[in-house]
């Protein structure tokens, strides 16, 4: 690949996740200390993810595969993107404001899979090269959780004075500089005849679900979804939680997750290969548990370390059991139903079980409002981890070993 091509791919990788971790993380705070949202309103605004995840292969079979370039696909959405990222920005009600987070997500959830598609239409190893690349994109959330704290905008004070807006002021810069940037892109046409007959099965991975025929990809399906629930709650309720309780730069130090997704996807290969899939996906599962019983019973003062590493465990909760199930679902599924599959699990997870997810994350948080607007937060998130166990244990039982190799 030429330097060039490659400085081009980074820097609209850096950018596409700099937009997206620039206003998400803090999305929970603001809504609650700015606009008044009620928990189950706040759980309603993060649950646009998941409709964006569900609608996306919509846009990308119907649209990006067959009519379109997918760099003037990319362009397009996020100028479009940033409009509404700028109208948040001036939004005081949450009643005005949701319907443009719905339509933003509608538009960026797309671009995650254009920007995959625009890198490896450039690359002859994609396996090899793509990491590479998609490192950049880590960066660029870690850059926007630091700058957010090294302004102060996640101050108790700030908060107050309502400059968790300019999350969104800044995110739209960035996204209409992606828009245009997009546009100078190496060409990626479309990959289908746009007369050929396509499937509504294909668009959302159905052809894939043969596959849950396999028991143990039964299991690992369904776990995947369950898995997403608790996964929610972390989305959701961290970065407010981390406020309410007095740490100082929150989002900034949340970035410590992104740190670690880093680090433990070099040493995935090696959990890999010496452990197997089952431990390796088992670890990530507990991972989760353990993160949350950290949150529940760690603070700023003394125990302030059980919250940091609560954190950092994000890189063995996400690479131990997302990037796992990927490398998994891709050596189940073969040469044929490759995609389908991908596309599947990504429908599984990020549509159906973080969307439940979502709803349940801001029913309970409701249910353990205090009258002080504060919340119970040890009992909180003690349901997350509860049920990450469980998942954990009906995993561990009901998922018979069996070898994959991680291909590089």
């Amino acid at each position: 690949m030429q330097a060039k091509i490659k400085a081009q791919l980074s820097v609209m990788m850096f950018l596409e996740f700099f937009i997206w971790g620039g206003w998400f993380v803090t999305l929970g705070t603001f809504l609650g200390s700015n606009l008044g949202a009620t928990d189950g309103e706040i759980g309603t605004a993060f649950s646009t993810q998941s409709w964006g995840a569900i609608i996306a292969p919509f846009i990308i079979g119907l649209i990006a595969d067959r009519y379109f370039n997918a760099e003037r696909i990319l362009g397009v959405l996020h100028l479009l993107g940033a409009g509404l990222l700028y109208l948040m920005y001036g939004t005081d009600d949450f009643a005005i404001f949701y319907p443009y987070v719905l339509g933003y997500m509608i538009l960026y959830m797309p671009t995650l899979a254009l920007v995959n598609s625009v890198s490896f239409n450039q690359m002859k190893n994609p396996a090899k090269e793509f990491s590479y690349i998609r490192v950049f994109g880590t960066l660029g959330w870690i850059v926007a959780g630091n700058i957010i704290s090294y302004v102060n905008w996640d101050s108790e004070g700030s908060i107050a004075e309502g400059m968790l807006k300019n999350t969104f002021l800044m995110t739209a810069i960035a996204s209409a500089v992606l828009g245009v940037f997009s546009f100078t892109l190496p060409k990626t046409p479309p990959r289908v005849d746009k007369n050929e007959k396509v499937a509504l099965a294909s668009i959302l991975g159905l052809d894939a679900l043969k596959l849950l025929k396999d028991r143990n990809f039964l299991i690992f399906f369904i776990s995947s979804i369950l898995i997403c629930i608790p996964l929610a709650f972390y989305y959701q309720n961290a970065n407010p939680f981390l406020t309410e309780i007095g740490m100082e730069n929150p989002t900034g130090k949340m970035t410590i997750g992104q740190i670690s997704e880093l680090l433990f996807m070099l040493l995935l290969p090696f959990f890999f290969n010496k452990f197997g899939f089952k431990k390796t996906i088992l670890i990530g599962m507990l991972a989760w548990s353990v993160r949350y019983l950290l949150f529940a019973y760690g603070n700023v003062g003394e125990y302030a370390f059980m919250l940091i590493i609560g954190i950092a465990l994000h890189g063995i909760c996400y690479d131990f059991f997302f990037v796992s199930g990927q490398i998994y679902t891709d050596t189940k599924a073969g040469e044929k139903y490759k995609s389908a599959a991908q596309g599947l699990i990504t429908l599984a997870t990020y549509g159906i079980g973080m969307l439940i997810g979502f709803y349940i994350a801001g029913k309970i948080a409701d249910m353990y409002l205090l009258a002080d607007n504060t919340h119970e937060w040890e009992t909180i998130w003690v349901y997350p981890a509860g049920f990450a166990f469980l998942v954990f244990i009906l995993f561990a039982i009901f998922f018979k070993n069996e070898k994959i190799t991680y291909k590089t």
